[in-house]
């Protein structure tokens, strides 16, 4: 089966004025454009195509490498909007089009939007939503506590940041576990700090209780070491300053400090934090 939206591992069947036509072991066939077609082939050699659809709205293979596939979400940038929806640059020669009617906010041309990508059954074409939430779902969980997971910063909320878990799930970072800045459509690791009522998914970017110490404490040596040896902030200085130089609440940034310390691999001055040269 040739999967519109996604790659497909192809055999070459035959070579024609227009392209190469490929096709699958069920003898279902696509064409390949001579703009895509590799300077040496042979017959029956294999090709890794993205499948989609034209301008002319026919079943096309290329070689171009989309921003974002079926069933992924991605920040895509607006190129243009008229009466219908939105046209979105997902670096294919066809734009991605986003209806009105998904669009969680109206989109306007240059603004970059985190969507979902989706093959639309009424019309059999792919098509993208800001309407993230609703390709996630919460109700059967695939993550445990402690796991670590991948995470798309989604959009903000009054307790902090929600992002979407492992491409399926949907979670919070709240306001007091960010320490870095986070924007829409970032792609970072997190760990599953809490698992609450309802499924509901708490994320921490760092690791969790005695999990934090040793990452903690190996990022704030590379820091040290990044700043000569010495760092001016101590365990006295306040949250906000120890955030904004080492991007950890004042409690992982003490454990971190007292893990390096214990190691003799730091010594603390009343101006700071000092590598100890060996």
């Amino acid at each position: 089966m040739i999967e519109l939206g996604r790659f497909n591992t192809l055999k070459i069947l035959r070579d024609t004025d227009p392209g190469l036509f490929l096709g699958d072991d069920e003898d279902n066939e696509v064409l390949l454009p001579n703009r895509y077609v590799p300077t040496d082939f042979e017959i029956d050699d294999v090709l890794n195509v993205f499948v989609y659809l034209d301008n002319e709205e026919r079943l096309v293979a290329v070689t171009d490498t989309p921003y974002i596939q079926k069933g992924e979400f991605a920040l895509l940038r607006c190129n243009a909007v008229n009466e219908y929806g939105a046209f979105l640059d997902w670096g294919m020669v066809k734009e991605l089009f986003c209806p009105f009617k998904e669009q969680a906010y109206k989109m306007k041309k240059g603004g970059w939007y985190l969507v979902h990508c989706y093959l639309d059954e009424k019309s059999d074409r792919l098509v993208a939503s800001s309407k993230t939430n609703r390709f996630l779902d919460n109700s059967e969980l695939s993550v445990a506590l402690f796991d670590e997971v991948d995470l798309i910063v989604s959009h903000p909320s009054d307790m902090g940041m929600n992002v979407i878990i492992n491409k399926r799930h949907l979670g919070l970072i709240f306001q007091g576990d960010i320490f870095k800045d986070l924007s829409i459509g970032d792609q970072l690791k997190g760990i599953v700090k809490k698992i609450r009522p309802g499924n509901k998914i708490d994320i921490s970017l760092a690791q969790i209780g005695y999990r934090n110490i040793e990452p903690s404490a190996q990022a704030l040596l590379e820091l040290i070491n990044d700043h000569d040896g010495f760092l001016d902030i101590t365990d006295k200085s306040s949250p906000e300053a120890i955030k904004s130089v080492v991007q950890m609440s004042k409690k992982s940034f003490k454990k971190a400090v007292g893990a390096l310390y214990k190691q003799r691999l730091i010594r603390l001055e009343s101006d700071g934090i000092y590598l100890v040269k060996k």
